[in-house]
């Protein structure tokens, strides 16, 4: 027998595994998550309770099951078409436009060496630097003011 065979037959302990209940994070998380879920189980059920009833604002406890019902009225309305390319439309060709200036926008700054390249950039970028807020007393103050504005 050589050194060889003699390391081959010794017992190698394993490392042990822990649980990943074991890990405290989970536990740790585990309020905050359930607390999203109620944030979006509880909306979603609702809006599922809605769609299949015949709920009227006038007379709120007379509330009768319909079904699909409100689906296929919604469906076969004369405004649905419409108002689904409409949309198809104008979300396709928002994209369409941001993609293509965007991909145009960064190859050219990538490629060519220019004079405020530097500048350019920012003036790029700045926009995410504001924040939401800030950016929403801009627009009421100044944009939507019903004077100056």
């Amino acid at each position: 027998m050589n050194i060889s065979t003699a390391k081959a037959h010794m017992d190698i302990p394993q490392p042990v595994r822990k649980s990943r209940l074991a890990n405290p994070g989970w536990f740790l998380v585990s309020p905050s998550v359930a607390l999203l879920l109620l944030w979006m189980i509880v909306p979603l059920g609702m809006t599922l309770y809605f769609s299949v009833i015949r709920y009227n604002l006038l007379n709120p406890g007379e509330n009768e099951f319909v079904g699909l019902e409100n689906f296929t009225y919604f469906l076969t309305g004369s405004g649905f078409l419409p108002g689904a390319t409409n949309t198809l439309l104008l979300v396709g060709s928002v994209l369409l436009i941001s993609v293509v200036f965007g991909v145009l926008i960064s190859a050219l700054l990538e490629a060519s060496e220019f004079l405020g390249r530097g500048i350019v950039r920012v003036m790029l970028i700045s926009p995410f630097f504001i924040m939401p807020t800030v950016g929403a007393l801009i627009w009421k103050n100044l944009i939507f003011h019903p004077v100056s504005g």
